[in-house]
């Protein structure tokens, strides 16, 4: 089992309702489609990258919605302020059907979802991935080289 990593947000709290800031600026929804603020501490020694992905296991798909896939992201930082992405890194491929952040949109009456924000420290300077890689492809390189991960979780309601 991989070791844990710290994860914190300053965009909201854990387990906390997220802002509509950061929801999904279609479908409906009416956020601004702001990617959240995420810092984490604790990769052990050998860490050479990072990952961060965002998921929401309760989506009506049966398996999930991915909402944001960043990876190859430099050992050196530690931290993502809301509305980037680190220099470096690559965006993965959405179930929006784009390779950027995606945010909170669930359906309408739907019930509380959450959103798994998930952190990563991966023991290879990249992964041998393209922009526009899915989030299930991801998973399966990161099941490799993960060293530590750690989660925080947000919830969001329509």
């Amino acid at each position: 089992m991989a070791q844990q990593l710290v994860v914190e947000s300053r965009s909201f709290g854990n387990n906390q309702r997220i802002p509509k800031r950061y929801a999904f600026s279609g479908f409906g929804a009416g956020g601004d489609n702001v990617s959240p603020h995420v810092k984490w501490s604790g990769a052990p020694a050998g860490t050479k990258s990072f990952a961060v992905t965002m998921w929401d296991p309760d989506a009506p798909t049966t398996v999930g919605f991915w909402h944001w896939l960043v990876f190859n992201i430099p050992a050196s930082v530690t931290e993502i302020e809301e509305g980037t992405v680190p220099r470096g890194a690559t965006q993965g491929y959405t179930d929006f059907g784009t390779s950027e952040y995606g945010g909170p949109a669930p359906p309408p009456g739907h019930g509380p979802h959450h959103y798994h924000i998930r952190v990563y420290a991966v023991d290879v300077d990249k992964l041998p991935l393209e922009r526009g890689s899915t989030g299930a492809l991801l998973m399966f390189m990161l099941r490799e080289h993960t060293l530590a991960q750690g989660e925080y979780v947000g919830i969001y309601e329509r």
